[in-house]
């Protein structure tokens, strides 16, 4: 299966949004990703709808929406009407996760569930007839920037296997710390999908090598 490179705006430069979107587009970033977090559920505050309807207005890339939020139902349709192609919530904060992938499904978005570094997967046995992608979180969530959390890999391994073993064939992501030094260790785990922000956009080469630089450990 193909290598996905998902750039995080969380680590762009929003005064030059536009700038640093073309600049993925060129260097073959497969889609864009949002981080929405709320104070919450997480200490940070970023982005909502208006910012996946900016980055809508200027690529035609696929936008991954990650909500990192409580109550992420009462959003779907916002986000879905902002252009999201596919909408991420976590299962920590959804009693009724079931009812609300399918709801992003019949929104028209991928359906897409994610795990905290400490949250066993075991859900993952009742549902995967309702999700697409299956992000795990290889930092806490709630700033861009962190330390690639080295037990990760292990967790990747029990997915795919259990992805597997349900005959599900969701897309495995992962989000936090994602760098050449570990993303081919982390691909041979079984994720395919790999959303960078800091080794994109503030790599010294400019976010086009960024993004080679990861094909190239993975190719490597």
């Amino acid at each position: 299966m193909a290598l996905l490179i998902s750039p995080s705006i969380l680590s762009a430069d929003l005064g030059n949004l536009e700038r640093d979107l073309r600049a993925c587009e060129a260097g073959g970033a497969d889609s864009i990703h949002v981080d929405v977090m709320d104070g919450r559920f997480v200490p940070n505050i970023t982005f909502g709808p208006v910012m996946v309807e900016t980055c809508r207005a200027i690529t035609a890339l696929p936008l991954d929406v990650h909500l990192m939020i409580v109550e992420p139902e009462r959003h779907l349709e916002a986000f879905a009407r902002a252009g999201a192609d596919a909408l991420t919530v976590h299962y920590e904060t959804c009693p009724h996760i079931h009812r609300t992938l399918q709801s992003i499904r019949e929104l028209g978005m991928k359906a897409g569930i994610s795990f905290n570094p400490g949250t066993p997967l075991d859900p993952l046995r009742y549902l995967g007839d309702v999700v697409d992608q299956v992000l795990i979180m290889t930092v806490n969530p709630g700033f861009g920037g962190q330390r690639y959390i080295p037990v990760s890999e292990l967790k990747i391994k029990d997915c795919a296997a259990l992805l597997a073993e349900e005959g599900s064939e969701a897309l495995i992501q992962i989000d936090g710390g994602v760098e050449a030094a570990n993303i081919a260790r982390n691909y041979q785990a079984g994720a395919r999908s790999f959303i960078a922000g800091t080794a994109v956009f503030r790599h010294a080469g400019g976010i086009a090598a960024g993004i080679q630089a990861l094909r190239a450990a993975v190719a490597d």
